[in-house]
């Protein structure tokens, strides 16, 4: 909108605000101090003072978002913490089942290198099977396990563990055989005593864990203690094998015999694996070995006395 003036008013220039003059004023004060302050270094007392006046203010600003700031990396943290937690216990977990894998691979390889190293020296073939199912009751004590005639087993085989004797094959399939332990009541097993060389006879009792001797004499060299191997006779097991432990003895005068107990050193009831061993007697048990033979000087003789009597 035009500005009206007087008739007859001069014209007058407009003169500087007064706020433009203080601003220029307040320009020039700034520089001064910058000059002054970058050369002397006067204001920094002051400028000290200043921050630390208005310190407070500033904390009070940034408050809110220094809690807020708080309060989500504290929920962030403890989910974090969470899902670690979960992932370590079912990292633990899967720790465990492998560590538990790791002790029954550890108790296999002991328990198939104790087989090994108990195959006896006579045997001219060995063999690892695996127990399939077993049968345990007062009357019998057989299992099965997972060779047969296919594998070369044949009936009577002999079968043993990482300790001592387990028992022979009863049946022979074409993929798996039935063995029978030495503690099954119907089975019996030559053995001698390993200190003296005392042969008797070890019968099962259906009890994994006695072994009866019924045939030896009151007054017979046995103690508690004595350790019994398989004698060799019969040809099924070879000589030398560990059966067992005597852990009981009882000589009663008004009996004959003495009675006479055993510990199997097999786990009867514990194995998972046997071996199977395939043994060569040096006389097998059914051969014919015929007529006895008159010795060579008699023989002759009885040729001289032929003669001699030829009429």
């Amino acid at each position: 909108m035009p500005v009206l003036r007087e008739p007859g008013a001069r014209y007058a220039p407009p003169r500087a605000s007064a706020l433009g003059l203080r601003a220029l004023v307040l320009v020039g004060m700034s520089v001064a101090l910058m000059v002054v302050d970058h050369r002397q270094q006067q204001l920094f007392a002051i400028r000290a003072a200043l921050s630390a006046a208005a310190y407070p203010l500033q904390l009070l600003v940034h408050s809110p978002v220094a809690a807020w700031d708080w309060l989500t990396a504290s929920f962030a943290t403890r989910r974090t913490l969470l899902e670690e937690n979960a992932a370590l216990r079912a990292a633990v977990r899967a720790a465990d089942v492998r560590l538990l894998r790791l002790d029954a691979t550890e108790q296999e390889n002991l328990r198939l290198r104790a087989l090994l190293n108990a195959a006896p020296h006579a045997a001219t073939r060995v063999q690892l099977a695996e127990i399939l199912h077993v049968d345990l009751d007062a009357v019998r004590h057989r299992v099965l396990v997972d060779r047969g005639t296919r594998d070369g087993v044949t009936r009577g085989q002999a079968a043993v563990d990482g300790s001592g004797v387990f028992g022979q094959v009863a049946n022979a399939g074409t993929f798996a055989s039935e063995l029978i332990l030495i503690s099954d009541s119907t089975h019996a097993l030559p053995v001698q005593v390993e200190r003296n060389g005392l042969r008797t006879i070890a019968v099962g009792t259906g009890n994994t864990r006695r072994l009866s001797l019924p045939f030896l004499p009151r007054n017979a060299d046995v103690a508690l203690g004595d350790v019994l191997v398989t004698s060799g006779l019969g040809g099924v097991y070879p000589p030398g094998l560990p059966v067992g432990r005597i852990s009981e003895l009882r000589r009663d005068p008004s009996q004959p015999l003495a009675i006479v107990t055993a510990a199997p050193a097999a786990a009867l009831d514990r194995d998972r694996e046997v071996l199977l061993v395939w043994y060569q007697p040096r006389v097998p048990a059914n051969a014919d070995v015929g007529p006895a033979q008159p010795p060579p000087r008699a023989e002759a003789g009885a040729r001289q006395r032929t003669r001699t009597t030829r009429p």
